[in-house]
């Protein structure tokens, strides 16, 4: 019977990130952590070049075909099935739409607040949520925290992402401070880099974000 090669597992984004000689090892690094960033290799020397690269290096190497044996394997990304904790939420409530606006940012698993703004005049909730996920951003870089970000919004995570903000409200005198905000905002995504998670959260399944202000 032909005996096992061995392998060794760097784990990029997770609970403990590092290298491990074991799949159960490396099973419990990961388990829970949505998003995991993980990896196989056939030598030591191979898995210590990994763990060096960067996250977004280490992410585009997961695409890296199985051309022969000497090919690390790729095992996967891990699907959020439950909540990450450490994380932090974020969340915005209107009074109309538009109307008055407010967000905040809390300790996902304590509620802790973190930060709040507002309210403002003329805003919307998706308005709202996008900054909220800005100020959550810049809040944990000033930390130098890489710790995931729980949004709602759909429509907040796709501004986030793309760096425009497509509103059909119009930009008046009395809204004048949000899409200052918004423009801050945008400008912060376009010169910072992160390597934060925003991560929708599942309403359906774990009930109201601990950010939300308890006004539906």
């Amino acid at each position: 019977m032909a005996k096992k090669s061995k392998k060794y597992y760097v784990v990029k984004r997770g609970r403990t990130p590092g290298i491990f000689d074991s799949w159960p090892d490396c099973e419990r690094a990961i388990k829970g952590y949505g998003g995991a960033l993980f990896k196989s290799y056939p030598s030591r020397a191979e898995a210590e070049a990994a763990f060096k690269l960067s996250p977004e290096d280490f992410k585009a190497s997961l695409g890296t075909g199985q051309s022969s044996s000497s090919s690390p394997q790729v095992l996967s990304f891990s699907s959020p099935k439950t909540i990450v904790l450490p994380s932090i939420s974020v969340d915005a409530a209107c009074a109309g739409n538009p109307g008055l606006m407010e967000y905040q940012g809390v300790d996902t698993k304590d509620g802790r607040l973190l930060f709040h703004q507002g309210p403002f005049d003329q805003g919307t909730n998706n308005l709202g949520e996008f900054l909220a996920i800005v100020h959550g951003l810049a809040f944990l870089k000033s930390q130098g925290s890489e710790l995931p970000i729980y949004t709602d919004s759909q429509v907040a995570m796709k501004w986030v992402r793309t760096k425009e903000v497509k509103t059909t409200v119009p930009r008046t005198t009395r809204n004048e401070e949000i899409f200052t905000m918004v423009e801050q905002a945008i400008a912060w995504l376009n010169v910072h880099r992160y390597n934060n998670q925003i991560l929708k959260w599942e309403t359906k399944q774990w009930g109201q974000i601990p950010a939300d202000f308890g006004r539906k």
